[in-house]
């Protein structure tokens, strides 16, 4: 049992460095895109494309960016194959999950922290210059804020102890087995056919930004393509995915109507002991 309970130590770490990967991704994503000195692009009005594309201060950090987006593309892909699945799951056993996350999170972080801005090219867009300056960047904000706020909310739906690997080990410290397992087939199903649970979220986030340059170009059209091949949900997946969010909704409105009832019977002195 204690050699078990070990096993949470790195499950735990592999938690940790990908919540912290998460919230670098949304000042990657977000905040350097849509605030004012957060690293937004400055328009080039002089620079011609047929200029910029044989420029080697653009080429190169072009090509920079392209490996980094294959590294984590090749790594969250190649490393979901069940052959690659079964080899580090006789490697690594019941924390097998745990280390995908944390690879994921690793070529992410390899991502974010070489990424090359192009500074000096043409914008395909640029909505930081008056009369927009104001108003563009902050719709931008709202949507971002918005986004973030649906992609943390999906945790209403999916088992995210599970997906990043935690609730695996925790089953086996119980002997309880593969929590996978104890799923039903609809929900089996959906796992298998969704890359990733908030895709339209995450392409607002890419596209939606007061100045597109040409790395941000980049990295919005090939996560784009990227997530839409492998979205792949039928009409049965959407009737599930209502019907867990009904679920969750009326779980969490009979609580707040019992709550309620507590504190007209017995006061608010009540609802505080409780």
């Amino acid at each position: 049992m204690a050699a078990s309970l070990l096993l949470l130590v790195p499950a735990l770490g592999s938690f940790l460095f990908t919540f912290g990967t998460g919230v670098e991704l949304i000042r990657f994503a977000s905040l350097r895109a849509v605030l004012p000195g957060g690293g937004r692009p400055e328009a080039t009005p002089s620079v011609e494309w047929g200029a910029a594309l044989r420029d080697p201060g653009v080429l190169w950090p072009l090509a920079m960016d392209l490996g980094l987006v294959a590294l984590f593309v090749l790594q969250h892909s190649l490393m979901a194959t069940a052959l690659v699945k079964r080899w580090t799951t006789s490697c690594f056993g019941v924390l097998q999950r745990s280390f995908y996350v944390f690879c994921t999170a690793l070529a992410l972080q390899l991502l974010m922290r070489y990424w090359q801005p192009v500074r000096h090219g043409p914008l395909l867009w640029n909505a930081c210059t008056e009369p927009w300056d104001t108003w563009v960047p902050l719709i931008c904000f709202i949507l971002h804020f918005i986004a973030w706020l649906v992609i943390f909310s999906v945790t209403l739906i999916f088992d995210y102890a599970e997906l990043m690997g935690v609730k695996q080990v925790y089953y086996h410290c119980l002997g309880m087995g593969d929590p996978l397992a104890l799923k039903s087939v609809r929900a089996v199903r959906l796992y298998s056919h969704l890359r990733h649970p908030v895709y339209l979220e995450f392409l607002l986030v890419l596209w939606a930004v007061p100045c597109l340059s040409l790395d941000r170009l980049l990295l919005a059209g090939l996560f784009t393509t990227y997530l839409s091949c492998g979205h792949s949900l039928d009409q049965q997946d959407y009737l599930y995915l209502r019907a867990q969010l009904d679920k969750k909704f009326l779980v969490f409105s009979r609580e707040e109507a019992a709550y309620g009832d507590l504190l007209a019977h017995n006061g608010p002195a009540a609802g505080k002991e409780s």
